[in-house]
C-alpha cells in the first residue's frame, strides 16, 4: 500500500487525501515521526483537512508531544466550527478533554 501511494504521490505530490493516508501507513509501520511531518503537510497546505488533526494530535501523544497535540487539538476544534462540523468538532474536543484531565 505505501509504495502505491508514494507512486500516485509522484503525479500528485499535493494531494492531501494520498499525503494523509500515506501518513497513516507510515504510523501503522511504527514511522510516527513520519507520520506527523507528512501530516503537518497537509494541514499547511489544506487546514480545513479536518481529520488530520485528530490523528496528529494522537501522533503527538504517542511521542510524548502533550503540549502540541493539546495545539493541534484546538486549533482542529476551531476549523471544525467554522466548517460546522459537529461530529469532528466533538470528537477533537473528547480528544482534548481525556488529554487535559
Amino acid at each position: 500500500m505505501k509504495n502505491q501511494l508514494l507512486e500516485l504521490l509522484k503525479k500528485e505530490p499535493d494531494d492531501s487525501f494520498l499525503n494523509y493516508a500515506l501518513a497513516l501507513e507510515y504510523a501503522k509501520a511504527n514511522d510516527v515521526l513520519i507520520a506527523i511531518e507528512l501530516i503537518e503537510k497537509v494541514i499547511s497546505k489544506d487546514e480545513n483537512y479536518l481529520g488530520a488533526y485528530y490523528q496528529l494530535g494522537k501522533y503527538y501523544e504517542n511521542i510524548s508531544a502533550t503540549e502540541k497535540a493539546i495545539v493541534t487539538y484546538k486549533k482542529g476544534i476551531v476549523i471544525a466550527k467554522k466548517l460546522l462540523n459537529r461530529k469532528t468538532e466533538g470528537e477533537l474536543r473528547q480528544a482534548l478533554l481525556l488529554l487535559e484531565q
